[in-house]
């Protein structure tokens, strides 16, 4: 190799690494922005109240806002970016959350800040599923793994400490910088995300618009219901009507998708175990993981008396995890697969849950809340980028867009189901006029949370050891993608 050659190689495999970095950066903070805004409301509600007035229906709405519109519009997002740009439809995206953001520190009002929160829903839905596709795309097969982790760990920290996040900003400073905090960095995201991440497309097939109603409607249905079910009452007529309309409208589309030429979830997919398994286990873990972190900051405020500070920090051991295993777990998947560290990490989930079942009381000592806090974080942490990696490697590289809107929706609603769910269980055998009766609603909702985060390990365990990278496809989607089709991938 002569001298000019080896210069030219050094150069571009320089630019590529600083490509992969970028990407990396990019998609990980926007990811980190999306995932946050899930739970960073809640500790600040008192203080919006204090400021914006509204009934305790109207405060909940800034968080449900929110979580409606993400977890409704996920698939049509990814499916927007593979037909029109992934990279132009995550600039919308980021644009439309950036914008909204700013609104809603503005708020003069309760509706205003409701109709912010939509908004900012509907930019992150976008956004969110396309930060893993152009991940995928940026970062070699040998080194996703890595790069997975590095993303799983930062949306891990983002989802596990919005609480403190909002807490501290809100103690310290005002709730207006919750908000405010997203406007600098999409601001500073949106010049980087398009002079350094390369544009690619899906399918190029139109967009399914029966489908993308079916879905849409199915999953708002749904997810009202389960939002309003804890504080309007399971049997109220408008969560009745959600929850049933919801599952009617999921069947139906469920029906249609297997007849439809270009469905935007193609039902196929989900044969494949792999898809199957790692989205099973994605729902139960966050119905799972958002319920507990649901309560147990509530338990560390309302119970031990710290503040909204205080509690985010002696949480750390389990929300700051990720940073430091997650990335490790990522290299570990692409050496052994990332069924096994799934699985893993889902069971010391549950154990780590189990645990702080067993030893909440009103006068618990710190000391012995920490091992179950640190198998807990470990656990999440051994789950997020294996779980990524799974996702993306058991589809088609031009369905990755999909399969990740879809395997991000899964994880909202089962977020949402979990709130619901374990909220239900803490009413029915405790509630807030003690310490004493909190914990009776505490122990149970965790033993419920724990059970369901075992089961998430036993869904893992379907997804075989290692498989090639190939899902049921037509004999044209088969040779049209016949080289990335007989790639191996961990599996």
């Amino acid at each position: 190799m002569s001298q000019q050659t080896a210069t030219a190689t050094t150069t571009e495999t320089s630019a590529r690494r600083g490509g992969t970095v970028w990407a990396l950066v990019i998609t990980s903070v926007a990811g980190f922005m999306a995932a946050l805004d899930n739970l960073v409301v809640t500790t600040a509600l008192p203080s919006i109240r204090k400021d914006l007035g509204g009934a305790l229906g109207d405060l909940e709405w800034t968080v449900s806002a929110y979580t409606l519109t993400f977890a409704v519009l996920l698939m049509f997002g990814a499916a927007l970016g593979d037909r029109f740009g992934r990279r132009r439809m995550f600039l919308a995206g980021l644009t439309v959350f950036t914008g909204a953001s700013a609104a809603a520190a503005m708020a003069t009002g309760i509706d205003t800040l409701i109709a912010a929160r939509a908004v900012q829903g509907v930019g992150a839905a976008i956004m969110m599923p396309l930060t893993l596709t152009l991940l995928t795309a940026a970062v070699p097969a040998a080194k996703r793994g890595m790069a997975y982790g590095i993303w799983g760990a930062v949306n891990g920290l983002a989802v596990a400490s919005g609480p403190l996040i909002g807490g501290s900003l809100t103690e310290h400073v005002s709730w207006h910088w919750i908000f405010w905090l997203n406007v600098p960095l999409g601001i500073a995201l949106l010049p980087l995300a398009r002079l350094r991440l390369a544009e690619s497309h899906g399918t190029g097939a139109p967009l399914d618009i029966p489908g993308t109603l079916l879905a849409s409607g199915g999953l708002f249905g749904i997810v009202y219901g389960l939002v309003r079910g804890p504080a309007d009452g399971w049997t109220a007529p408008l969560v009745l009507t959600g929850l049933f309309a919801g599952t009617v409208l999921l069947v139906a589309f469920v029906g249609y998708s297997t007849r439809a030429k270009n469905p935007m979830l193609p039902m196929r997919l989900f044969r494949s175990r792999a898809f199957f398994g790692i989205n099973a286990a994605s729902l139960l873990m966050f119905l799972g993981m958002f319920g507990s972190i649901f309560l147990l900051s509530q338990f560390m405020q309302g119970v031990l008396g710290y503040s909204p500070t205080e509690a985010g920090l002696r949480m750390l051991p389990w929300t700051g995890m990720p940073m430091l295993v997650a990335p490790i777990a990522g290299i570990l998947s692409d050496r052994i697969g990332g069924r096994p560290v799934v699985a893993t990490g889902l069971f010391f989930q549950a154990a780590g849950l189990a645990w702080m079942a067993s030893v909440v009381a009103p006068g618990v000592s710190y000391a012995a809340q920490l091992p179950g806090l640190i198998i807990s974080g470990i656990g999440m942490a051994l789950y997020f980028a294996p779980a990524a990696n799974l996702v993306m490697s058991s589809v088609l590289p031009k369905e990755q867009g999909i399969a990740s809107g879809a395997n991000n929706a899964l994880r909202e609603v089962g977020g949402a189901l979990g709130i619901a769910i374990m909220s239900s269980i803490f009413s029915s055998q405790g509630g807030y006029e003690s310490a004493r009766r909190f914990v009776d609603g505490l122990q149970p909702a965790l033993v419920t949370g724990s059970a369901v985060v075992a089961l998430a390990a036993v869904a893992a365990l379907v997804i075989p050891r290692r498989r090639p990278a190939t899902v049921t496809a037509t004999p044209a989607e088969s040779q049209a993608d016949t080289a990335s089709a007989l790639e191996p991938v961990a599996g």
